[in-house]
């Protein structure tokens, strides 16, 4: 390393962020969750020769396989990511919830579960200007989360699904989609992801952003196979975009907030156990209620199903450990907990948890009651769905060299995504 390097390194503030410490950035720093990016989808990708970008960061710059925290769903690995810490730290365990309290269900759609700041306000309050892009705007008042109050003037926070109608006000930048330079894109497309990634590279051409995090849609994954030669168009877009914005001179991360997994049988048919009614049979009507956290707004992706559910026991009288063993007895069970071994195995907020966490095996989607998971919605095509531990390893790839390429944690998690960008690169 030369002196001026060195002289650079020593200038430069850093901000401390649940137990961790961040550098500021001296040249755009961009992290992209690549939403459902199984590491098949790159492997295939590059048999076929269509990421030359991912392929020399691969080989250039940095690549293990990470964790993804769990379970594997949309809202816990994005705020993980942005905190720096798993859901035991933030407090965010899935995208949907039954409140212990109210007895109602919760849907995520702001930051008003979180309990931790994030690592994109804690730069802004130290005079980044940090940009938050997602394709769903479900997740936008998470990610945001504390951000928007620090300098309304130099952040901003947007989401693909509704770039026309942002405004300075709510999202610090007017009609987000004019700005960009192209409509607004389809909830259920590939354009919704490029469009983020555009938006990034818009931001860093107009001198808007030197932190960005940009958060993909996987609706790609969820629909074709790594192979299918929709699936191999979709990564070759995003690997112009990523090149694009290292040739922008930023540093690029890529992780993912998790895999992506057949869930079909030979037949096509979703393999799928309904462990709520089961549990009506055994048990009786309304005596417990499975959750599954990875409902959420956008039901064509995965009817609701996956490879994760929780149940609660509601009516007095039941022997959780009965229910325990009834549940483990299932075909298609890869791990059934109590909800307390289950929070400190897998860091999950254990207060926040249900009696009993069920994990499917690879393969294998969990639902609550068949008629509540409406099935047409996934339009006669096969199920392609996560949550569970089949779909934990993802993809942590950068752009740039480690500084000390030996100094990797044993294990790396994906929300290690933002020390390495920040601290660990060249």
């Amino acid at each position: 390393m030369d002196m001026a390097r060195q002289d650079a390194d020593a200038s430069r503030e850093y901000v401390v962020v649940n137990a961790r410490r961040y550098r500021k950035p001296v040249q755009p720093a961009v992290v992209v969750c690549f939403d459902g990016c199984d590491p098949a989808y790159i492997e295939a990708a590059e048999a076929a020769g269509v990421i030359p970008t991912l392929t020399r960061m691969r080989r250039e710059g940095f690549e293990a396989l990470a964790l993804a925290a769990m379970p594997t769903f949309t809202n816990p690995n994005n705020v993980s990511i942005v905190c720096g810490a798993p859901p035991r730290v933030h407090g965010v365990a899935g995208n949907f919830y039954l409140d212990r309290e109210t007895g109602e269900t919760v849907m995520m759609l702001d930051a008003a579960l979180m309990r931790a700041p994030t690592i994109l306000a804690g730069l802004a309050s130290a005079g980044s200007r940090v940009a938050v892009v997602t394709a769903k705007d479900k997740l936008r008042k998470a990610l945001a989360h504390g951000l928007m109050l620090v300098d309304e003037r130099s952040a901003i926070a947007f989401s693909a699904e509704f770039a026309d109608a942002s405004t300075e006000a709510e999202h610090g930048i007017a009609d987000a989609a004019a700005f960009v330079g192209l409509p607004k894109p389809a909830q259920y497309s590939a354009e919704l992801s490029l469009f983020v990634l555009d938006a990034g590279i818009r931001l860093i051409e107009a001198g808007r952003a030197d932190v960005l995090y940009l958060s993909l849609s996987d609706y790609v994954q969820h629909k074709h196979a790594p192979e299918a030669p929709e699936a191999l168009a979709f990564m070759a877009d995003v690997d112009q975009r990523l090149g694009r914005l290292i040739e922008l001179g930023a540093i690029v991360g890529v992780t993912a907030d998790h895999g992506m997994t057949d869930m079909a049988g030979p037949d096509g048919a979703p393999s799928v156990v309904y462990i709520g009614d089961v549990l009506d049979a055994e048990f009786g009507a309304g005596a417990t209620r499975v959750i599954c956290p990875i409902t959420d707004p956008f039901v064509r992706h995965h009817g609701a199903l996956g490879g994760f559910v929780r149940v609660h026991i509601l009516a007095g009288g039941i022997d959780p450990a009965a229910v325990l063993e009834r549940v483990r007895t299932l075909p298609g069970i890869a791990l059934a907990l109590p909800g307390s071994e289950a929070a400190a195995r897998f860091e999950m907020p254990v207060d926040r948890e249900a009696d009993i966490v069920v994990i499917g095996a690879a393969g294998v989607a969990l639902g609550a009651r068949a008629g509540d998971h409406d099935l047409s919605q996934l339009a006669g095509e096969r199920l392609r769905s996560h949550g569970s531990l089949a779909e934990q390893r993802v993809p942590f790839i950068l752009s740039h060299p480690l500084r000390a390429p030996g100094d990797v944690p044993e294990t790396l998690r994906n929300f290690d995504i933002f020390d390495f960008a920040l601290n660990r690169v060249e």
